[in-house]
């Protein structure tokens, strides 16, 4: 298929409340923009996207897509034009799409490619539960479009059909083109409406086709409630996805996904866990309840939890298990190895069948600079120790309960580093006139 994207983004969402583009609002830990980039990008050859002025977090999150500036918002027929100057002249069809509709699926975008190949212009449509404000897709008797009506211009009469715009359509370039350039604003708004182009369409005697999609996945988000709706349906989307390729949730509506989360099979996920993006999980892995992961791998058999938490970078191998209350960053947790109460491990490197004591931290961070760890394979890391980095414990070490280690222990050394207890006779409370 030889068809471009035009991606509309240039919404401020007003009703979203938010200092925030609203095409940059995440759902499954991904900013919508980028939802609709990766369906349009999987069936099309090529991507641009229209943004509003002084957007600079917009253009970014839109790289490496190149972006057309709309400078004044003018309507949906207006925006789309504004792609005109990089893709009037490519030798294939133009799709345009919305970053406020991020749901749809590749699939039905490969209809509506198909759907244009037998017709001049092709849109989506659907049949929502409530119809309300949507525009309404108006058919002859061949089942043909012969024009989309806004809401606001619509008759009661009108208003009653229950077959409504999507917003999305598909045509050659240069016709799209050209017809947006015969767009009128003479409307209830006085906005120039990408709509307006099935009209024009018609009097050139083209034919213009509707194909039906869910109203799940072209429901529009303008507000926080649409956007909490949107993430609801993701994540059931993604759960599905999971319990299907193998993996056990016990509670599945308690679970939050990345968009990339990636689960091998026989992992089984407890209550109220939160995937972060860019996180794995191979077979056989336990997730227990209240733990969040995100941007770490977590090896075969490994047990992560209850009340754990493994930021970026952390890698923790086959078999291993991180406890209640312990926090990995930037660490690997070798294979076998525990770290089973209350630690902090940080920029760390722990080796295999090594056993960190509860209350152990890695004092990683000088005020200036990161400094990494090392503990050797074996090594047992007794309880409410601070190494101070960078340091390293060898093979086999021993560390006694309670030290603060600030020199590298030698492979099958002990390592004591704490004051000397003093007992002092009679300086208890009896001896401070406290009653027995």
């Amino acid at each position: 298929m030889n068809i471009a994207a035009v991606i509309l983004a240039a919404g401020l969402g007003t009703r979203m409340r938010s200092r925030l583009p609203k095409a940059l609002h995440p759902i499954a830990a991904r900013p919508m923009l980028q939802h609709i980039l990766s369906a349009a990008t999987e069936v099309f050859d090529r991507a641009v996207v229209v943004i509003g002025p002084e957007m600079p977090e917009l253009q970014r999150a839109a790289d490496p897509h190149p972006v057309v500036v709309q400078a004044e918002r003018l309507g949906t027929g207006h925006a789309a034009l504004q792609a005109a100057s990089l893709l009037e002249d490519f030798a294939g069809d133009v799709a345009v799409l919305y970053a406020d509709n991020p749901l749809i699926t590749p699939d039905t975008l490969r209809r509506l490619a198909a759907a244009r190949g037998s017709a001049g212009l092709a849109l989506v449509a659907m049949r929502p539960a409530e119809p309300g404000r949507y525009g309404r897709v108006l058919t002859n008797a061949a089942g043909e479009v012969e024009r989309v009506v806004e809401w606001a211009d619509a008759t009661a009469e009108e208003r009653a059909v229950g077959l409504c715009n999507a917003g999305v359509i598909c045509a050659p370039a240069a016709d799209l083109f050209g017809w947006l350039r015969a767009i009128r604003n003479e409307n209830a708004k006085g906005e120039y409406y990408l709509t307006d182009i099935v009209a024009l369409a018609r009097q050139a005697g083209q034919r213009v086709v509707a194909i039906e999609a869910p109203e799940a996945e072209l429901r529009g988000i303008n507000s926080r409630v649409e956007l909490a709706a949107a993430e609801a349906a993701v994540q059931a989307r993604l759960r599905l996805a999971a319990m299907e390729a193998g993996a056990t949730l016990i509670q599945p509506e308690s679970v939050t996904f990345a968009f990339d989360t990636r689960l091998g099979q026989d992992v089984t996920i407890g209550p109220n866990v939160v995937f972060g993006p860019d996180v794995l999980l191979e077979d056989g892995v336990e997730i227990r309840a209240f733990s969040h992961l995100e941007g770490c791998v977590v090896r075969s058999g490994a047990v992560i939890g209850p009340f754990a938490r493994l930021r970026p970078g952390t890698r923790v191998e086959r078999h291993a298990h991180v406890g209640n209350f312990v926090e990995l960053k930037a660490a690997v947790l070798g294979e076998g190895a525990k770290a089973n109460h209350l630690s902090y491990l940080g920029d760390a490197e722990i080796g295999a069948g090594a056993n960190i004591g509860a209350g152990t931290i890695t004092c990683n961070y000088d005020g200036v600079n990161k400094h990494r760890t090392q503990i050797g394979a074996g090594a047992f890391i007794g309880s409410d120790t601070a190494l101070v980095a960078p340091v390293r414990v060898g093979a086999r070490a021993l560390v006694a309960a309670g030290s603060v280690i600030t020199e590298d222990v030698p492979d099958d050394a002990m390592a004591i580093a704490r004051g000397r207890q003093a007992n002092k006779a009679g300086r208890g409370f009896r001896g401070k006139g406290v009653k027995a």
